[in-house]
């Protein structure tokens, strides 16, 4: 293992052109001819749209086309579709709709897309959309979920009753009622996880051309994955061969789940390109981003534990309503499902469980995955559910979560919830980060803060997530003539540090410099297939195969180094990046190898020159990442103000390919689970209206709303893959709401107060100690 090997903390190698602004997003690539595009929403919730009159926006200065919903209806265009079917709980078809790229005789929420307009310039697009009038007839709106299927609430769809999507259900409901009906205790809980922006740091963005001579699109645009949207845009919007489009991601300034899926503006810029024989470029303004990008959670959720006279868990039963939005998403049947209820579990031995889920559709934004997609509403979910449950028993919650975690000696262990544990070491995780929080120091801190007449909490959470499983995915090794590498990979980075940590596989596996590997994504004419990233699996999936593909140079380099050598390819040995006739000190380095493959005077006899290899990895499980995070907080009674004074995680990644880059991704999905618990909320008014839709009404956490985040992880390699690694993106996300949920609940529980929902703001908290003290 040298400087850049396997666990080494390497710094981030592509940080240097972010840094200094050489980094090339979608608004950096500029075409020949380039024109701009605008999108005219809907100001209004809900409404029938009559007339579009675009005549005085045509002959404004500037502007080449105006295109509606009837445009590409009549030229074929189609939607954009949910790949995720469901069935109810009574085998039944659910009620799945499809997304227009435009509306078409009706808006369904604010931001809708009403009307596409391009112009020489954004702003001559601009101002010519504000010079379309539309013939609105206003009708009754619905944005929360639990009304949406109230009897008489409006119905954003005709035809589908009491806007229910599907009414789905895992687990043994027959079981589990059993369970509790021979439960010594019953403990309930009502949530809600609240509705959160995912608010990358670069907007979405797109940007089309057309070549009429190929026939052929191409499109640039931020993704965190090139070639699933290039599949539904073929199959569901164009419909024709793949090959016809070609889909190039540059750097990718965030993405959290947002950016995984199709949207409206990929197609239009395409179509308008096609329409007016020039490229076409779109960028969100923030504001766009709040009324158009995919939202995340909105939840509500009921959740109940039994447990016997010794305080074992018996069985957990969970009732959600989800929010939908006006559309289905791409994968918005999936996220509230199978995305994130098997973790229902958690890291107890649950013996019953059952989880019923209702999908509903209102008028708002389309709700799909934010990072950690599911695994964070369950996890948030069970681990409120077991505190309270600690709480009303009158035990010590660490003590409740050690009498059911599930032992390191039972794995692998399958949960009542159908997913098979390969290894954790639960309980570890939990004393360790106790201890790093110094727990048993906190009566002592608690007094000094009640002397100041402050409270002070201290929460924690367990989790445990599936991730880094599923599809598979490609990646390839080319060594050029020079001995240098260029690694093919199907994943996408939107900040993560791939560049780093897949030279960082191959530098070690090869030993090779690492400055010498330069890693591809991205781009559908070079990467020849790919999975994209999402749900933790770039080192998982697309690391295992890489992994994979260096073994296989390794195999095909020794034929070169035994001709080389006049060995016997059996007595060859590769190690440190040298091959090396066993039992002797004659070796050729295996950049020579690679150099002498591109010559055939220098191959055996039929052998092909060139030096390149790749591999397919399909996973055989998921990877089960678990961890336990504790908070503590102070909150100012007066005023309601909490303060997180200190966080400690303690995780388990399994093998760790680089701690640095390790530590940046939990950093950051603590970041956005104190977000979600203190600051962040999604908020619309009856009407349907975004009251929260800039940066003036949605609060984003800020470097002085988080202590320095004290992070430690236990490796207890994942049994299932070749690396032993877990996936790591989500985490912390997972980890953070309900640790700091539960650090305020312990706070207040002095006066009474039993649950308060997120975000925990300064004016919810203040409530609540009003309320407990009249």
């Amino acid at each position: 293992m040298g400087q850049f090997g396997m666990g080494q903390p390497v710094r981030r190698s592509e940080d240097r052109r972010f840094i200094t602004g050489v980094g090339r997003y979608t608004d950096d690539v500029v075409l020949p001819r380039q024109a701009a595009g605008y999108v005219l929403r809907s100001p209004h919730a809900h409404a029938t749209i009559g007339a579009i009159d675009v005549a005085a926006a045509l002959a404004a200065p500037g502007v080449l086309g105006i295109f509606t919903g009837a445009d590409l209806e009549r030229d074929g265009i189609g939607k954009i579709p949910c790949v995720v079917p469901l069935k109810n709980r009574d085998g039944s078809r659910i009620k799945m709709v499809e997304h227009p790229l435009l509306a078409i005789g009706r808006a369904r929420h604010v931001g809708d897309g009403v009307a596409f307009v391009v112009a020489e310039t954004a702003a001559a697009a601009k101002d010519a959309a504000e010079l379309i009038q539309v013939d609105y007839d206003i009708l009754p709106a619905v944005a929360d979920a639990v009304r949406a299927t109230e009897s008489g609430a409006p119905l954003v769809w005709d035809g589908i009753p009491n806007n229910l999507c599907f009414d789905w259900e895992t687990g043994n409901r027959k079981a589990t009622e059993a369970a509790f009906a021979n439960a010594k205790h019953v403990i309930e809980l009502n949530l809600i996880n609240n509705r959160l922006v995912a608010n990358s740091m670069e907007p979405r963005g797109a940007l089309g051309a057309y070549d009429a001579a190929e026939e052929r699109f191409t499109l640039y645009t931020s993704t965190q994955g090139s070639h699933a949207i290039r599949r539904l845009l073929a199959a569901t919007v164009f419909r024709f061969a793949e090959h016809r489009i070609h889909v190039v991601t540059p750097d990718v300034g965030g993405g959290f789940g947002m950016k995984l899926f199709l949207y409206p503006e990929h197609g239009l810029v395409l179509y308008a390109a096609r329409k007016l024989g020039r490229p076409v470029k779109w960028i969100g303004e923030r504001s766009e981003s709040f009324l158009s990008d995919a939202q995340g959670r909105d939840n509500v959720t009921r959740a109940r534990l039994a447990l016997d006279a010794n305080l074992n868990f018996l069985a957990i039963d969970v009732e959600t309503t989800a929010n939908l939005g006006a559309y289905l998403s791409n994968f918005g049947t999936f996220i509230p499902t199978m995305a994130g209820t098997a973790m229902l579990a958690g890291v107890y031995r649950t013996p019953a469980a059952v989880v019923r889920v209702k999908g509903v559709y209102t008028n708002t934004v389309p709700v799909d995955a934010y990072r950690g997609a599911g695994r964070p509403e369950a996890n948030y979910a069970l681990e409120r559910l077991v505190d309270h449950a600690a709480r009303k028993l009158g035990v010590a919650p660490a003590e409740l979560r050690r009498r059911n975690f599930i032992p390191p000696e039972a794995m692998p262990f399958k949960t009542v919830l159908g997913m098979t544990y390969d290894s954790g070491e639960f309980a570890k995780n939990l004393a360790d980060a106790m201890k790093h929080a110094d727990a048993d120091g906190f009566a002592a801190r608690k007094a000094q803060s009640a002397a100041r007449g402050k409270l002070r909490g201290l929460g924690f959470s367990t989790y445990i997530e599936q991730c880094g499983g599923g599809f598979d995915e490609m990646a390839e090794i080319r060594f050029d003539s020079s001995g240098a590498v260029t690694v093919i990979v199907g994943s996408q980075s939107s900040g993560q540090g791939h560049q780093t940590a897949y030279a960082q596989l191959v530098a070690d596996g090869l030993g090779i410099p690492f400055d010498r590997v330069r890693v591809h994504q991205g781009d559908t004419d070079v990467v020849g297939f790919g999975r994209g990233t999402g749900g933790s699996r770039s080192l998982p999936v697309a690391g295992n195969a890489l992994s994979i593909a260096i073994g296989r140079i390794i195999d095909k380099g020794k034929k070169i180094a035994a001709h080389r050598l006049e060995a016997a390819e059996a007595d060859i040995e590769f190690a440190n990046g040298e091959y090396v006739i066993a039992g002797t000190d004659k070796r050729v380095s295996m950049t020579e190898v690679a150099q002498a493959a591109h010559n055939p005077l220098l191959l055996p006899a039929g052998f092909e020159p060139g030096f390149d290899e790749k591999a397919h990895y399909l996973p055989a499980a998921h990877t089960f990442p678990n961890g336990c995070h504790v908070c503590e907080v102070e909150i100012d009674p007066d005023t309601g103000v909490t303060t997180v004074l200190r966080y400690v995680v303690v995780d388990d990644f399994g093998n760790v390919v680089n701690p640095m880059l390790l530590a940046g991704q939990i950093h950051g999905g603590v970041v956005q689970g104190i977000g979600q618990a203190l600051i962040e909320g999604c908020v619309y008014d009856g009407g349907g209206q975004l009251v929260t839709g800039s940066f003036m009404d949605y609060a984003m956490p800020h470097a002085d709303d988080v202590p320095a985040i004290e992070f430690a992880y236990n490796v207890v390699p994942c049994r299932t893959n070749p690396l032993g690694v877990k996936g790591a993106g989500e985490a912390g996300a997972i980890g953070a709401p309900p640790a700091v949920i539960n650090a305020v609940v312990d706070a207040l529980a002095g006066l009474g107060v039993e649950t308060i929902e997120m975000p925990a703001t300064p004016h919810s908290v203040w409530r609540a100690i009003q309320q407990a003290r009249a």
